[in-house]
């Protein structure tokens, strides 16, 4: 029995030495640590002062020698396995592998002596390693920008809805935050249907330019496009256009709408009176076709406005002229003819262009940002003190605080058909009140942080006293006055300009037309045929000057020829002490003939081609302000709220309802003589232009 334990007693042995037969390694690691303990011991010894620094990672060996204790016995089983089971060979090399880490762990010991110069070298190997392991993808922002709508004048609508109302102001200063963000590699323009009006594209294809001048590119993406959204694209370095989109390019058109056989329909008549042989603004109420001092003008517009966009093409696209009159009479093109032709540079879907815009930008990735710098209400409405914040909001309250005490430029935006009292808007017109435009330009001039304004004007005219009113406040304030023409600037709108120190137009400005009409829309006949009669007691041989019921009376046309006279005097004359020229150099010009700003240039009547941007840089320089120096800008008047459009005014009201019908042109416009021809005479258009 005892042999046979002392068998099972070794088998035992043999198969535990077995199981951790590469455990013997370790077992050879011992003398060598017990080397390096001897080692370290001398340096100690031999160096006590740099020992002491290094007593901290030398910590670490106690541990190192505490997990080594378990090899002991793996070193006992191997004895007993040599002298038992008798395999050397196995061990030989089972140790090999040991032996390849023995060196990495005797280095160990050895970096005391030159932790000094290893210490330093440890911190940059570990930097990189960390900048590998979490590698960030290359990005360039991408900004898209939509274009759609007529983007009109003025500040945007008071309280929190003002985002829903895009002007052209807040257009602009969209691209001028671009061309200062240097985060921003790129801009993506898709430009959409709209009706921006000449003025209006060259205000933006001037703020597209600033944007490129700051070194980021500007591409335009097209769908479809008539000649207005196509000469906005061309301003741009690139013009996309998906495959299935064609390209409108037929000229340039301007389309009269005459009314007469309307109002004869219904039984109303115009009786017309009028100052200069091209004031024709009574035209479209009078006869059904031109006559001819207004073909000869309309001629001269259409010819300026003509070669101005085909010049401007062949600039932008690289191409001759007389190549680009051939493709304008051609007209209509598929995305792939206008490219063949040169107008746009590549058929391609936007998703499609995006990817290769990344390798255009040799970026990994684009940041594309659709809704740029907009905006948004962050306030709190919550609660009876938030819903309270709300309605003030809505009303057009302002936020409390200080105002600045910064340099100001003010801009007051004269926009609409001018009538005397109070300025009146709609959801989608506005008149212009000559109490309201006076009270603005005097809230700038009292002002003392104000040290010039802009007077932004995109007005056809309308009251000759109310155009004659805002003009005296412009010659009455000494602060520098610089006039901004915007898509109209004529008749009144030349008007009220004329007092300014300087005047600045978009080359198609339409303006001039320094001439005066008259007359009433006679309603009798409408009454007769709803059933309506009038008997008349009068006194006074001209007692129905403003009688709806007839038509004038020969004296009374004298009466109210002598007036208008004297309106047109007072016209020509303020006109002429403005532009500095003799009176009858100016009436020449006069006669109530409209220009376009490059024209108008040209004769005088205005001083030089330019942006509303260029005029806040005018009046700085008219103020003695430095062009790097910094300059708040002043809106006025201040922006309506939704209410105050909605339910403020009932005649805007009308217009918006008539809008939302199928007869808005000839309504609107109706509607608006009615109440234009209250006055004794008008500084107006002569007629309503919308270039194709």
């Amino acid at each position: 029995m005892s042999l046979t334990r002392s068998v099972a007693a070794v088998a035992v042995f043999l198969v535990a030495a077995c199981l951790i037969a590469p455990l013997p390694a370790r077992a050879d690691d011992g003398p060598k640590k017990e080397e390096a303990k001897v080692q370290k011991a001398d340096t100690e010894k031999a160096q006590p002062e740099a020992a002491k620094p290094e007593a901290k990672p030398e910590k670490a060996e106690p541990d190192k020698a505490k997990d080594a204790k378990p090899v002991k016995k793996p070193s006992f089983l191997s004895k007993l396995m040599e002298g038992v089971a008798g395999k050397p060979a196995e061990e030989q090399k089972k140790p090999k592998p040991a032996e390849t880490k023995a060196p990495a762990k005797e280095a160990k010991p050895e970096v005391p002596k030159e932790k000094t110069a290893t210490k330093p070298e440890a911190k940059p190997e570990a930097k990189p390693e960390a900048k590998a392991a979490k590698p960030e993808p290359k990005k360039a922002t991408v900004v898209k920008l939509t274009i759609t709508g007529e983007y009109p004048e003025g500040a945007s609508m008071a309280g929190p809805f003002g985002e829903l109302q895009p002007t052209l102001a807040a257009l602009i200063e969209k691209f001028d935050q671009l061309a200062e963000d240097k985060d921003v590699a790129a801009v993506v323009l898709e430009i959409e249907s709209g009706s921006l009006g000449g003025g209006k594209v060259n205000e933006v294809r001037e703020a597209i330019a600033r944007v490129r001048k700051s070194g980021k590119r500007v591409y335009a993406v097209l769908t479809g496009a008539e000649a207005g959204q196509y000469h906005l694209a061309c301003a741009c370095d690139e013009i996309l256009m998906v495959p299935s989109g064609m390209l409108l390019v037929p000229g340039v058109r301007a389309e009269v709408m005459f009314y007469k056989g309307l109002l004869d329909k219904i039984g109303v008549e115009a009786d017309m009176l009028q100052m200069g042989k091209y004031k024709g603004a009574g035209e479209p109420f009078t006869r059904t076709n031109m006559s001819e001092p207004l073909r000869e003008s309309f001629d001269a517009l259409m010819d300026d406005t003509y070669e101005r966009f085909v010049a401007s093409v062949a600039k932008d696209r690289k191409l001759e002229d007389y190549k680009v009159k051939t493709l304008i009479d051609q007209g209509l093109f598929t995305a792939e003819d206008a490219k063949k032709a040169g107008l746009v540079d590549q058929v391609i879907y936007l998703d499609e262009f995006l990817q290769k815009l990344v390798k255009d930008l040799k970026v990994d990735q684009l940041n594309l940002v659709t809704k740029y710098k907009s905006r948004r209400q962050t306030e709190d409405f919550s609660g009876i003190g938030g819903m309270m914040k709300l309605v003030q909001m809505m009303l057009g309250g302002k936020p409390g605080g200080p105002e600045s005490k910064n340099k100001k430029v003010a801009v007051v935006y004269a926009v609409g058909p001018i009538m005397e009292g109070k300025s009146a808007s709609g959801l989608f017109s506005e008149t212009l009140g000559s109490t309201t435009i006076v009270e603005a330009l005097q809230t700038a001039d009292k002002d003392p942080t104000v040290v010039a304004i802009v007077l932004r004007v995109d007005s056809p005219g309308g009251s000759a006293i109310a155009s004659d009113l805002i003009w005296r406040e412009t010659v009455r304030i000494k602060k520098p006055i610089i006039a901004s023409m915007g898509n109209v600037a004529g008749s009144g709108g030349y008007y009220i300009s004329v007092g300014a120190d300087k005047i600045l137009a978009e080359p198609s400005t339409l303006t001039g037309s320094i001439g005066v009409i008259g007359g009433k829309l006679i309603l009798g006949k409408l009454y007769n045929k709803i059933g309506l009669t009038t008997e008349v007691i009068s006194r006074g041989k001209n007692s129905g000057l403003v009688s709806s019921d007839k038509p004038f009376t020969p004296s009374e046309r004298e009466a109210w020829l002598a007036s208008m006279k004297e309106i047109y005097r007072q016209f020509v004359s303020k006109s002429a002490q403005g532009r500095k020229m003799p009176f009858d150099k100016l009436e020449k010009l006069a006669q109530g003939r409209v220009y376009t700003g490059n024209m108008a240039v040209a004769n005088g009547l205005v001083d030089r081609l330019g942006t509303l941007h260029d005029a806040v840089a005018e009046a700085k320089k008219a103020a003695g302000v430095k062009d790097d120096e910094k300059v708040e800008l002043l809106i006025l008047p201040r922006p309506k709220s939704v209410l105050e459009q909605l339910f403020g005014d009932p005649e805007a009201s009308m217009e918006s309802a008539l809008k939302l019908t199928g007869l808005a042109d000839p309504l609107l416009e109706i509607n608006l003589l009615r109440r234009l021809f209250a006055e004794p005479a008008l500084t107006l258009m002569p007629y309503r232009v919308e270039l194709k």
